[in-house]
């Protein structure tokens, strides 16, 4: 049964230049809104359904006054920017904010976000979204002064909790890896056992310094995937171990990864045919996925143009939870492709939008 009949789809698609809301009733026909912020970058969003609401956070950039976390309560149609919502560090780190390159909604906890910024840093909110203060256990970790910028910057850009264990949280980063803390963000250690960094020129397996493009919760106890440069891994300990599961792909390498949010085991790649040349492997668009956790693999290309030589970064890509689950992707030409059919088939729904960074798909009721 497809249960967005008694709901509306919203896909939120953050850009270079702005934020765009796509709606849908039955996830057939869709209509687009926006631009919010124009020529705002939105590098972040995150669609809070917790508790019944429909607010939507977004990361916006403006290049005249900074970085903020502006908030809407109903699903994106209305916005109250505040000044206030400026993300800080504080004045005794002498740093400051670039961007704000994640926002997660905490699972076990209905009054807390976490907010994952450049420079490397992690800060937490307790008040929805409103205000933030720094992660001081990671900020003091002694391997931050050596964590080193990846291509696009030096960033905590991915933030997994999970459910049920609040005191079980992973962040990523590049390029300084997987960082794991059991007691909700006070302390925190190394956790990538198995990830190889090819370009370490003495450890090609150390313990920090992997370049990870992203990370994603599968919904068994323990499931995590990793889309690294280069490397595709699984850890089924809460990313105590990792093993790679890149065989059977076209390529290793890849900025985004998602895990079905009710099948073990289910899992989606959106392949990039080389590091040097960013394109999609021979030039189609492509998901690959993997029905057992990575042992095989298959193309779901349907409705993706072919000749095609943009990419999808590494939080242009998204789910949604109904069933059967959507899978959404967001390009860097600014075309947004949505499947109702987990992959099986794909519609364009937005184009010619600016360079996509996010897209962020949730059921309102």
């Amino acid at each position: 049964m497809d249960t967005v009949n008694m709901t509306e789809t919203i896909v939120a698609i953050g850009t270079r230049k702005g934020l765009w809301i796509a709606r849908s009733s039955d996830r057939a026909e869709w209509t687009l809104e926006g631009p919010h912020f124009l020529m705002s970058e939105v590098a972040s969003v995150a669609v809070d359904t917790r508790e019944g609401r429909s607010t939507v956070l977004a990361g916006v950039k403006s290049w005249h006054w900074g970085p903020t976390v502006q908030v809407s309560t109903d699903a994106g149609r209305t916005w109250t920017e505040s000044a206030e919502r400026a993300l800080a560090f504080p004045t005794d780190t002498d740093t400051a904010l670039e961007r704000v390159w994640q926002l997660t909604p905490d699972p076990n906890d209905a009054d807390v976000v976490w907010a994952g910024v450049e420079p490397h840093a992690l800060f937490r909110s307790t008040d929805r979204g409103d205000h933030y203060e720094l992660v001081r256990g990671l900020w003091d970790h002694p391997h931050r002064p050596t964590w080193e910028p990846g291509f696009g910057g030096g960033a905590v850009h991915t933030i997994v909790p999970e459910p049920g264990h609040p005191e079980n949280l992973l962040v990523a980063m590049s390029a300084g890896g997987v960082y794991r803390s059991a007691d909700g963000g006070g302390s925190w250690e190394a956790s990538n056992p198995g990830i190889r960094a090819y370009f370490m020129p003495d450890d090609e397996y150390p313990e920090y310094g992997q370049c990870v493009h992203k990370v994603a919760r599968g919904s068994a106890e323990g499931e995590l995937y990793a889309q690294n440069h280069k490397g595709v891994y699984r850890s089924d300990d809460n990313g105590r171990t990792w093993s790679s599961i890149a065989d059977g792909l076209p390529t290793d390498f890849g900025f985004t990864i998602l895990a079905h949010p009710r099948r073990p085991g289910v899992v989606w790649n959106v392949p990039v045919a080389d590091d040097g040349e960013r394109i999609p492997p021979g030039a189609q668009l492509q998901v690959q996925r993997s029905d057992d956790g990575g042992a095989h693999w298959r193309e779901q290309s349907v409705g993706l143009p072919a000749h095609s030589f943009t990419c999808v970064l590494r939080d242009a890509a998204a789910l949604d939870e109904a069933d059967p689950v959507g899978v959404y992707l967001g390009t860097r030409n600014g075309d947004v492709f949505a499947s109702s059919d987990e992959g099986e088939s794909f519609t364009r729904i937005a184009t010619q939008l600016p360079d996509v960074l996010v897209v962020r798909a949730a059921q309102i009721a």
